[in-house]
């Protein structure tokens, strides 16, 4: 329970910066939601438009399914790290790679945050998890997994960005990369993704104050921040 607890302390910075950008937008009327298994499975339950939930790493092939069925709505998946980047990997980068007119808010905390702390696809080298107690290795597990960097190359990306919920100025640069992402979507200009660095205290192993600055030394020099795609 205290997992989730500390989880849903950092998903809710990331759910107020939506929740706003879709006021601010005057889109919340139109907008639909999927949350998956994971720290974000919750989020149906604080968002005040549409919100369904998709099966573990599914969450891209249900908003495939809306916004093509719908055209205009506003579509967004809202998934962490190990859903995403682990057994939703074919289904983002597919949905990339198709340019699927949807938005994905990605949150990386670097482990498996509501299962007991095992190592993500974003574990950082060295760091010590459920599943690596000696710290994730190159030989052994290989190396974390940029997702932004990843996506990024594909044609069908319009716009993937990476940002962090660390500082108050990184929570604004947020917030105008979700903004941006559901603009380019308007457009349909393509797939976007905004990657989040967030933090799991509990997990980590780390106060809140330690996590945050553990965000910015460890995982910011890994992840850095900034657009890697934007439309042409």
């Amino acid at each position: 329970m205290l997992n989730i607890i500390i989880a849903r302390a950092v998903h809710t910075i990331v759910h107020r910066l939506i929740a706003e950008c879709m006021d601010e937008m005057q889109i919340r009327e139109k907008t639909i939601g999927i949350c998956p298994v994971g720290c974000s499975v919750l989020a149906y339950d604080y968002f005040n438009c549409d919100m369904l939930e998709a099966a573990h790493g599914r969450a891209p092939a249900i908003g495939t399914a809306i916004k093509r069925l719908l055209p205009d709505r506003m579509v967004f998946t809202y998934q962490g790290d190990g859903d995403l980047a682990s057994i939703g990997m074919g289904e983002i980068v597919h949905a990339s790679l198709r340019g699927e007119k949807i938005t994905t808010i990605f949150i990386n905390n670097a482990i498996y945050g509501m299962t007991g702390g095992q190592m993500a696809p974003t574990t950082l080298l060295g760091q010590v998890t459920t599943t690596s107690p000696y710290g994730r290795s190159i030989e052994v597990e290989g190396y974390p997994a940029r997702m932004a960097e990843l996506l990024s190359v594909n044609y069908g990306s319009a716009y993937i960005c990476r940002t962090a919920v660390n500082n108050p100025a990184n929570v604004t640069k947020t917030k105008k990369a979700i903004k941006k992402a559901f603009e380019i979507q308007q457009k349909g200009l393509g797939f976007t993704m905004v990657e989040v660095l967030s933090t799991c205290p509990t997990n980590w192993g780390l106060s809140p104050v330690e996590a945050m600055k553990w965000v910015e030394e460890k995982m910011i020099p890994y992840y850095p921040l900034g657009e890697f795609k934007v439309p042409e």
